[in-house]
């Protein structure tokens, strides 16, 4: 049996303007690590120095992040995740949207690689790393992949009309995923603070970004419909 279909939401507007702020901030961001701004690059160092001095002493807490950071939070599960999703509702009908969120997925990726290469940020160096990682460092793929899965997700929960209680579980265990894997790539001194912070910014603007295209496009297909024409 069927799921019932999703509900189409009133207004692209809260999804846009989440998107363009939220872009808006990563693109300036970027720039500042581009030319090195003096101030982020210190602030940077700050952080990523004084977590480190806490990590190299806590072996349990590092043990914990890098469990969380390689299998829970890691970009693969996430995508794994999404992979279900999209099968899911590929199988209960929902074409047009399963092809959506893949979409989504891939874009992300290619959006992340591509930067990665065209900034080609060093991570930082420890002579006594708890961890280690590969490639460059800006953006963050973990908090990247992270915002926009967990992003992706509320937004089908909202598009289907989740209970309240549903939603708001759903709501904090992403808020604490998204956070949660920020704070431990910086912790576990595989990246700076503005890697993080830049990769969650341009995860978030992704993800509302193709929720408000998806609410458009369908709204426009059903307008077509409705006037007698042939839906896109």
């Amino acid at each position: 049996m069927h799921s019932p279909p999703p509900l189409l939401p009133r207004t692209r507007r809260p999804s846009l303007i989440t998107g363009l702020v939220c872009a808006s901030l990563s693109l300036a961001l970027l720039v500042l690590v581009v030319v090195r701004w003096s101030p982020l690059m210190s602030l940077d160092t700050s952080v990523a120095r004084a977590l480190h001095r806490r990590a190299v002493t806590e072996p349990g807490p590092v043990q914990v992040s890098r469990v969380l950071t390689d299998w829970v939070w890691d970009p693969w599960t996430m995508r794994a995740l999404t992979a279900v999703v999209v099968v899911a509702l590929w199988w209960r009908g929902f074409r047009l949207l399963a092809g959506w969120v893949a979409a989504t997925s891939l874009l992300t990726s290619l959006v992340q690689q591509g930067l990665k290469a065209a900034v080609d940020r060093e991570r930082p160096r420890w002579i006594d790393p708890v961890d280690s990682a590969q490639y460059a460092a800006f953006p963050s793929g973990h908090a990247m992949t992270a915002a926009v899965t967990c992003g992706l997700l509320l937004w089908l929960l909202r598009l289907y009309g989740a209970r309240p209680p549903l939603w708001w579980g759903s709501l904090v265990l992403a808020a604490v995923s998204v956070t949660g894997v920020a704070l431990t790539r910086v912790y576990l001194g595989v990246h700076w603070l503005s890697d993080v912070v830049g990769g969650t910014l341009m995860g978030v603007a992704l993800a509302s970004l193709s929720a408000a295209g998806y609410t458009e496009y369908t709204r426009r297909s059903r307008r077509t419909a409705g006037a007698g024409g042939t839906p896109l």
